[in-house]
């Protein structure tokens, strides 16, 4: 069990568009994540904790979309709309919405900038995919100083391998791993 002081944390929801939850996710199915995040989502803003909804988008030209060369490159999204377009219910009035261009929330977006002015100290990352969008917030938002946590049922990828993996040996080293959101509380 973790307590937290709502005023000082805020949950990241990344990922949770249309095109990115169509295809199927392991060890937990889209819907069950998108489920899970939009109630962890409505019980931040019960206890008045900050929540950010995380999509990815780029120019229409693709000018702005990564370029670099990799074995394996990421295919630009035929359907860039189902891509950008946030879920329903997954961010409301009053929370904050980035848009990032890579894979992690923080790298070319006012989202530091954005926790920092609300005195957010502690950053529950949940969302698809874990070893993508989610590794890399982690990741940042370490190096940043924030206090990381993240929620193991709240969280799917492309192969139970590939989440299992990130949260058996990767994500301790960053973040406080908790099993379900009922796991953590607010003072």
């Amino acid at each position: 069990m973790l307590t937290l002081n709502p005023h000082e944390t805020a949950l990241i929801l990344i990922d949770l568009q249309q095109g990115i939850l169509a295809p199927q996710r392991y060890p937990y199915p889209s819907d069950e994540i998108l489920a899970r995040c939009q109630s962890l989502a409505a019980r931040f803003r019960r206890h008045g904790a900050t929540v950010v909804g995380v999509n990815v988008g780029w120019s229409a030209d693709l000018q702005d979309y990564p370029p670099g060369v990799v074995d394996e490159p990421t295919p630009a999204p035929e359907a860039m709309e189902q891509w950008m377009t946030l879920a329903d219910g997954v961010v409301e009035d009053g929370d904050v919405l980035i848009t990032k261009r890579q894979w992690g929330a923080f790298t070319g977006t006012a989202l530091d900038m954005q926790l920092r002015r609300r005195g957010i100290r502690h950053l529950v990352v949940v969302g698809i995919a874990t070893n993508m969008g989610v590794e890399s917030t982690l990741r940042h938002g370490w190096e940043l100083g924030y206090n990381m946590i993240t929620i193991e049922n709240a969280c799917s990828s492309f192969s139970s391998e590939f989440h299992h993996m990130a949260f058996e040996n990767i994500f301790p080293r960053l973040a406080r791993v908790l099993p379900h959101g009922d796991d953590l509380h607010f003072v």
